[in-house]
């Protein structure tokens, strides 16, 4: 660390002798020995009297743990300081091994109440946890695109009987030993049946992969608390309570009485094992009245957590509540935590207002005084408040900040580790912008402020792929490429827009009319010439060549032709959608899609070219995107307003429906239903349309999902498994974040390396010659990346399919 002073520290474990060395020495280390052995010392009945005896300590200058059995350690007094009283530069940390396994005993009841009080119980099992959610967790879970996963463990909404389930106890074993595992879970089982606070049911899991999406759900539960209904939204304050375990059940129900008394809704989850519970009452922030509770239940809330026994702040920090350290130490400990201070920082420079002050000469921040974010969205006007609504609500649970590479979210951040690239730094910045826009809107001076935001912003979003990861997978929906696309509308209001933009806008046009003469498009693409134009005038490269096989104009079909047909055969007709890039360069897919369906039966036709305006909506070109959506929607609800269903064979154009159309076609003309060919294909098979036929396939197949596709389709992988299986062919779906491409994202000059790096990171290692055959890809813009950098056109899963079927013919 570096002392007040300048002078470098280093704290670590001291033995009698050592530490008499630092006690004789001189310096400000020395002092601070010093006068930390004196408190410690002077007042140890004391501190072991104040301190409570549980797995959450009195954080912030933690006295009672400086002085070890085998020494003397400074640490402990710093791990919790945040900030007033040392710079830190590293940390040395101890490591356990992770045992090898675990299973989760997943308990459900009837009320919060029973599931609360059941705890003291379930912990005769030795567990290593007992996680807690309430019912306001569950309800806003059942909308997150991570319930899917784990529906077959908590998809009820009732329990047997009909009881509504309003609580949850994850209670987990961890083990090197098969055998201990199983009789400390026997034994959980056995204390669940005879437990007096009985739950309704339980499951015991034991699937890695299941227990970590139930995991996943408890991570998420602080960002689902800031996607309740209406304009309250859980906040944070009084969130981080603890009291014994024992006294844990009967704090609550008064905690909720405060709340209630209150009239606020609230969400409750935490580690009921260590009575440690987080709570986020729904405010609003920018009403004056909201922000006048945060006193007063603050207050009752430290009352009501001393009366138990427990602390205000038991795992996040005392921070802004530091105003309440002297009702939990007390006047005389209190006392000396300011000559603490004293000592290591006399001028109090570092992190001043917070925690202490030197010898308490300086007022503590009072947690009602500080600036709330409220005071600065309540500057937004109506039209910046719906149009960045999701920036105002990101929360800051920093989902997005993960470095897993094999996580769709967030590429940029995890190219890049700069957190401005992230989702929740764009929408700060974004937040930010749409303050000073509705304040410059008042006719406020704003004008080189407001310049320079919009200049970091528009940078930050230049490198978002808009992958539409965000939009699902933050706990709070922080939906950036909408955002994006609101925001470059705005931005170029007053700016004439780069040639490049106006030439995506017209790309998917100019692309429907060289796709007719598809060999001499390709040949005046492969000149030289072209390729150095329109990578030095229009920044793109690497464009993809117009397919010159399987030619699939023969079978499109118009409505008025299908109405004609007999309502036999109309009920076993299926529209393929032709988006303009896949029925342009991989016409190859959507005749094996053909060709497959008509194997099972199905009469097949396909849409006509028709351009879907997706480059419109990321480039903000709202107006033009809205004609665009509005054609393309009316010709889709052409084909199913006379009972024929339409299925999508890539993720990017199907989702256009359930996403960038929804959003913007008035309520009147709702987008008709667009299923994924996976969905169409698992349903037929689950309802007894297509026969079973096994065909025998030496190899495992993999599939690599499109990221779009996996965040808000996450059920995709199980349907391909279902339809592989059901040919008696091996699949898996490995976890992969995003390919790079996105889309034109990777054809764009200035992002070539990003795109590269983001391809390197998870995809190319699955892709080595020999490996096209079996592991596939369902994305169009995932096989222009993997034949661009890994030499090799992976094949779409139903082209796999119908090869394997009709080679065992």
């Amino acid at each position: 660390m570096v002392l007040s002073d300048g002078s470098d520290h280093r704290a670590q474990r001291l033995t009698a002798t050592e530490l008499n060395r630092v006690l004789e020495g001189e310096g400000l280390a020395n002092d601070i020995y010093r006068e930390v052995l004196r408190v410690v010392t002077q007042h140890a009945s004391l501190i072991d009297e104040t301190f409570p005896s549980m797995n959450r300590g009195l954080t912030g200058y933690n006295l009672k743990n400086v002085r070890r059995d085998d020494g003397f350690d400074l640490a402990f007094l710093l791990a919790g300081s945040e900030g007033t009283l040392a710079f830190t530069k590293s940390i040395t940390l101890r490591l356990i091994p992770r045992p090898k396994l675990r299973a989760l005993v997943v308990a459900r009841y009837g009320s919060f109440d029973a599931a609360l009080r059941d705890v003291r119980n379930l912990l005769a099992a030795e567990p290593s946890a007992i996680e807690i959610l309430d019912d306001k967790v569950l309800a806003v879970a059942r909308t997150d695109v991570i319930w899917s996963g784990i529906e077959s463990v908590l998809g009820q909404t009732g329990s047997p009987g009909g009881m509504v389930v309003a609580g949850l106890n994850f209670i987990e074993f961890v083990s090197d030993d098969p055998q201990e595992l199983r009789r400390r879970t026997d034994a959980a089982e056995s204390l669940l049946r005879k437990s007096a606070h009985p739950a309704s049911d339980w499951t015991v899991v034991h699937d890695p992969s299941v227990i970590a999406q139930l995991w996943t759900l408890r991570e998420k539960s602080v960002g689902l608390l800031g996607r309740m209904p209406g304009s309250r939204q859980g906040t944070a304050f009084v969130e981080d309570t603890a009291v014994p375990p024992e006294r844990l059940a009967d704090y609550v129900a008064d905690f909720r009485a405060v709340l209630d008394r209150h009239g606020l809704s609230y969400g409750m989850f935490g580690h009921a094992d260590v009575g440690c519970l987080h709570v986020r009452p729904a405010l609003d922030m920018t009403r004056p009245e909201d922000a006048a509770l945060i006193r007063p239940i603050s207050d009752e809330v430290a009352a009501l957590t001393k009366a138990y026994s427990g602390l205000l702040w038991g795992e996040h920090g005392r921070g802004y509540r530091g105003e309440y350290s002297p009702f939990f130490f007390g006047p005389i400990l209190y006392a000396e935590l300011c000559r603490i201070k004293a000592v290591f920082d006399p001028q109090n420079i570092l992190n001043p207002g917070k925690l202490t002050s030197p010898n308490g000469r300086v007022a503590i921040d009072r947690i009602d005084t500080v600036p709330f974010r409220g005071e600065f969205d309540k500057l937004l006007d109506l039209e910046h408040r719906q149009d960045f609504g999701r920036a105002v609500a990101c929360n800051g649970n920093a989902a997005c900040h993960t470095w897993d590479v094999s996580d769709a979210m967030c590429p940029s951040y995890k190219a890049t580790r700069d957190r401005v690239q992230s989702p929740k730094g764009r929408a700060t910045l974004l937040r930010t912008w749409a303050q000073l826009k509705s304040r410059e809107g008042r006719g406020e001076a704003v004008g080189s402020e407001l310049a320079e935001i919009e200049r970091q912003t528009k940078l930050s979003l230049d490198t978002c792929l808009s992958c539409k990861a965000c939009a699902s997978q933050c706990p709070v929906r922080v939906d950036i490429p909408d955002m994006k696309s609101r925001f470059l509308a705005a931005y170029y209001r007053a700016r004439t827009r780069p040639a490049r933009d106006r030439f995506l806008a017209h790309l998917e046009g100019m692309i429907g009319i060289a796709r007719r003469l598809p060999l001499a498009s390709n040949t005046f693409l492969r000149s030289s010439i072209v390729k150095t134009i329109v990578s030095r005038v229009v920044g793109l490269v690497d464009l993809p060549e117009f397919s010159t096989s399987a030619p699939i104009k023969r079978r499109i079909v118009t409505p008025e032709k299908i109405a004609l047909l007999p309502d036999k055969e109309r009920a076993r007709t299926v529209i393929v959608l032709q988006d303009s890039f896949l029925g342009s360069f991989d016409t190859e897919v959507i005749e094996a899609a053909c060709r497959l369906l008509e194997r099972f039966g199905f009469r097949v036709g396909i849409t006509p070219f028709a351009v879907t305006g997706k480059a419109q909506d990321v480039l903000g070109m709202r107006d033009r995107f809205l004609n665009t959506a509005t054609r393309f929607v009316r010709l889709r609800n052409a084909y199913t307003s006379i009972g024929v269903p339409i299925v999508s064979l890539d993720a990017a154009t199907g989702l256009l429906f359930e996403q960038e159309y929804a959003r913007c076609i008035p309520l009147g003309d709702a987008p008709a239903p667009v299923q994924g060919i996976e969905r169409f294909l698992a349903d037929a098979i689950e309802a007894g349309r297509i026969k079973r036929e096994t065909v025998q396939v030496m190899k495992r197949f993999r599939i690599l999902l499109h990221c779009t596709e996996r965040t808000a389709r996450p059920e995709t992988a199980a349907a391909w498994q279902r339809i592989f299986s059901h040919f008696g062919m091996d699949v898996t779906s490995p976890s992969v974040g995003c390919c790079g491409m996105a889309g034109l994202f990777g054809h764009q000059v200035e992002h070539l390396g990003m795109s590269r790096q983001l391809f390197e990171m998870s995809w190319k290692d699955h892709f080595v010659p020999g490996t096209e055959d079996y592991v596939l890809t369902t994305g169009f813009s995932c096989r222009c990346q993997v034949k661009r950098l890994a030499g090799l056109r992976p094949r779409h899963p139903v082209e796999a399919i119908l090869a394997c079927l009709e080679s065992h013919v």
